[in-house]
């Protein structure tokens, strides 16, 4: 099931960046992890796709209810992992961007954090062109909190984001990795082009999921700061996405694989 497009709740935006608050209920937030989040959460495209590619490798019933074992039996979820499930979702369903690529599939230890940008990917338009996000989730009641800050806050990655060519080019070229013989190749070749012509020609996203009340503390600030010398073909998008009270320490509980292996 799809995320909702939430409530709009307060408007922090500071030309050329946008920079929006969106309120969810309880409800909204159950049908999304019951659906389409779950499925980012544990990979289920992934998962299949190793069953199908392993099919034939597993001859005996023995061996075939190990990979089903192997395959069904993820470790479950942390709450940071979940909230990065939902701002992508979020992001592919109503900001026309698609992240191909899970962070979860570059891990070697599945209790292990992903190194480098959290969302990896392109925009799902007719000139599609490169589409980076960070996200990050809190449960802490202070506005904004402190995650924001720190050599690994919202504040240096998205800066980083928006300065840095060479972390834009290493983002580039994780990408081109996987592109090869992928479905969505063709759509990456376009984006990449459209990158060779001008490397500030991106989207930048910044999600910050909580489950405190709404205010704009907590992305005005970003907001004024990544204006501030933004190029003028990059686009920068902040949201502030809010739970329902003390609802992110739920998250991986609620969040349940919906499907298994046949």
């Amino acid at each position: 099931m799809a995320v909702s497009q939430g409530t709009e709740t307060y408007v922090a935006d500071i030309a050329p960046v946008r920079a929006r608050g969106l309120s969810y209920t309880d409800a909204e937030l159950e049908e999304a992890l019951r659906g389409d989040v779950a499925d980012v959460v544990y990979d289920t495209a992934g998962t299949t796709a190793v069953a199908d590619l392993l099919a034939s490798v597993a001859t005996t019933e023995f061996e075939s209810d190990e990979l089903k074992r192997i395959l069904e039996t993820p470790p479950a979820p942390e709450d940071w992992r979940v909230g990065e499930a939902l701002a992508q979702v979020f992001l592919s369903q109503h900001r026309n961007s698609h992240f191909p690529w899970p962070s979860s599939r570059d891990l070697r230890n599945p209790v292990s954090s992903p190194a480098g940008t959290d969302l990896v990917g392109f925009s799902e338009s007719s000139d599609p062109r490169f589409a980076f996000g960070e996200v990050k989730t809190s449960g802490q009641k202070e506005w904004p909190p402190s995650l924001m800050y720190g050599r690994h806050g919202l504040k240096k990655q998205m800066e980083d984001l928006r300065d840095s060519y060479e972390v834009r080019d290493a983002l580039f070229r994780y990408l081109a990795l996987h592109a090869k013989g992928a479905a969505w190749e063709e759509k990456f070749k376009k984006a990449a082009a459209s990158y060779l012509k001008s490397k500030t020609n991106v989207v930048l996203f910044g999600v910050l999921i909580r489950d405190v009340d709404p205010l704009p503390d907590d992305l005005k600030a970003r907001a004024t700061a990544l204006a501030d010398a933004c190029p003028a073909d990059m686009t920068i998008e902040l949201y502030g996405l809010y739970m329902p009270a003390d609802s992110i320490a739920t998250l991986p509980k609620r969040c349940k694989k919906q499907e298994k292996v046949q």
